[in-house]
């Protein structure tokens, strides 16, 4: 008898192998794309570097060199809110996507990007403030508001989560509005910030936000195994032992954190947190201990590739990073809607 059981899973293993070698080859492509276009981010804009010149930007700067100063002044800084903001982003999605099993969920979903901007518009128009590093808290404070009302009606169950995040948004984005259209001044500030642009920022606010990214990193790192039960239903899930209250909770905190540095950082960014998760998918299947990964690699790859278009198609000026990454996520997603079938939660 267990000679037959060796030989019924013996050709099961062989199956097994090759698909955790497809999957790892496929990270380890997306890793290497991302290195690709960190380093175009960092050579190529209105001013061209050479990728030597780059290099000596970075760990052998000259004093008075007007490309080293380019480099290490405006690149850096842009290229690394870019990466920050959009593992945020991918990672965000796929964590409301598998918590919510909604395959058109994103961090706008929630009411995260409306709750951000209403923070923005009432600390421009009642509180006086014109910096970016004052913004990020306050754009922070808002999403997380927003989150948290959402996750109280919602109670944390698929339907009410997007019924309530939709209701959350059709509130606050009219209370936006009202306060800009009184306050000129507010409007100037925010239309900055809602385009959606990696420009305009520097490390200070990196420096300030990395805590609740990495926090938000680690959380949905621990729960994806979690997620793997959560898309089979909730009483699967449970008959496996799975708290389902508790993983949504966590799993909540870690979106609020998430979602909340990457609109700080960015702004309302459209379509990463909702495009990369598929795109995940269809690269190393369901498993999310697989999709999680990707998905921290392929949302700074879209983020980051987007802002290098943006500069290159608009010389001498360019085109905001948030507009060219709605650009290249619309295609991923008719692609998923002409589909047979959404890929699998």
């Amino acid at each position: 008898m267990q000679a037959l059981v060796e030989a019924a899973v013996a050709p099961a293993r062989p199956a097994i192998a090759t698909g955790r070698s497809r999957r790892a080859l496929a990270i380890a492509t997306a890793a290497g794309a991302l290195l690709a276009v960190v380093v175009l981010s960092l050579a190529l804009g209105v001013r061209g570097v050479a990728v030597g010149e780059t290099w000596r930007a970075l760990f052998d700067p000259v004093a008075g060199n007007v490309d080293h100063q380019v480099i290490r002044g405006q690149r850096v800084p842009r290229t690394v809110i870019g990466l920050l903001a959009g593992a945020a982003l991918g990672l965000a999605g796929a964590l409301i996507q598998g918590v919510t099993r909604n395959p058109i969920a994103d961090p706008g979903l929630l009411g995260l990007n409306a709750g951000a901007s209403l923070g923005i518009v009432v600390a421009a128009a009642y509180l006086g403030v014109t910096s970016p590093l004052g913004f990020i808290w306050f754009a922070f404070l808002g999403s997380s508001l927003a989150a948290v009302v959402v996750f109280a009606i919602g109670h944390g169950r698929p339907v009410q989560l997007a019924l309530a995040g939709a209701t959350v948004t059709a509130l606050l984005t009219p209370l936006t509005t009202l306060v800009l259209f009184w306050d000129f001044d507010a409007f100037n500030q925010f239309r900055f910030w809602a385009v959606g642009a990696l420009t305009g920022r520097g490390l200070d606010t990196v420096a300030a936000l990395w805590p609740f990214l990495l926090a938000g990193a680690v959380v949905c790192m621990v729960v994806a195994h979690r997620l793997n039960a959560l898309a089979l239903g909730d009483d699967v899930a449970a008959a496996l032992g799975q708290r389902i209250g508790t993983t949504r909770a966590i799993a909540g905190l870690a979106i609020v954190a998430l979602a909340g540095t990457a609109t700080a950082l960015a702004g309302p960014i459209a379509l990463v947190g909702l495009a990369v998760p598929h795109a995940a998918r269809r690269l190393v299947g369901t498993d999310y201990r697989w999709i999680v990964p990707m998905c921290a690699l392929l949302g700074p790859l879209m983020l980051v590739t987007a802002d290098v278009i943006g500069r290159l198609v608009r010389q001498p000026g360019e085109m905001e990073a948030g507009v060219v990454a709605a650009i290249i996520g619309a295609p991923v997603l008719v692609a998923v809607a002409r589909g047979r079938r959404v890929a699998a939660l």
